[in-house]
């Protein structure tokens, strides 16, 4: 009894001093992130400008060196989106309730979802610049990913997409919307904002709904009203829990 007992303490302050490990380094990890954007700033002083006798540009002896331990990304964001959508649920609510494939090999659903997906988030404008992504080692080692779907692969699952599928992925999205919201605190819904501004967009459909002639004699319509027709859209899912 008295062995449990103290493996219980023990286990507790090892805990304990973890959390308070986690808890420096992070700190430690803000001053860094300061410091450099402190110095950053002092470089871009206007007030000091320094030694000004010749060119801003100096250099002179550049060398690039292959590192071994040390890799760059672009894109190093990319990791921290597919922890996220890992932590809120997605990958497996993916997997469980959208089924466009009878086999896979090597890909799953959630596997070709997310690979378009991080594809735009790494500013691609095409299913074509997925051949980039999988030719960056980088990208694929941020991902913990072998291989990832090229260009033709991810047309053929976009051609067997229909709407129906469309649909279960947008139902997938909206549940957990409304887990994440689910986690704000109650003072958080006191009060909402509306940021809005007078854009206007220009279309050459003068019968669509919604579109006026401006003040200038451009058909167009406003973004505000675009955005609040989708909020209404997704208001009257009537979904149990929605904010």
């Amino acid at each position: 009894m008295k062995s449990k007992i103290h493996q219980q303490r023990t286990n507790g302050k090892r805990r304990r001093n973890q959390a308070v490990d986690r808890k420096r380094k992070r700190k430690r990890v803000r001053q860094q992130l300061a410091d450099r954007k402190s110095k950053n700033q002092r470089r871009l002083d206007k007030t000091k400008l320094g030694d000004d006798s010749g060119t801003v540009f100096r250099a002179s002896n550049i060398r690039y060196e292959v590192a071994e331990c040390v890799h760059g990304l672009s894109f190093g964001g990319s990791g921290v989106f597919h922890v996220l959508a890992r932590q809120l649920g997605l990958i497996g609510a993916i997997e469980q309730r959208l089924h466009v494939l009878k086999i896979h090999l090597p890909y799953h659903e959630s596997d070709h979802v997310l690979n378009i997906a991080y594809n735009s988030l790494c500013n691609a404008d095409c299913l074509q610049d997925l051949e980039l992504r999988r030719n960056d080692v980088n990208y694929l080692d941020a991902l913990g990913a072998r291989r990832i779907p090229d260009p033709t692969t991810a047309g053929d699952f976009c051609r067997r997409f229909n709407q129906a599928h469309i649909n279960v992925l947008q139902d997938v999205y909206d549940d957990l919307r409304i887990g994440v919201w689910q986690q704000q605190p109650a003072e958080f819904f006191d009060e909402a904002r509306l940021d809005v501004d007078g854009t206007l967009v220009p279309t050459t459909g003068e019968c669509k709904e919604d579109v006026d002639i401006a003040y200038n004699g451009v058909w167009g319509y406003h973004l505000a009203g675009e955005t609040s027709r989708r909020e209404t859209m997704a208001a009257g899912l009537g979904v149990q829990g929605f904010p």
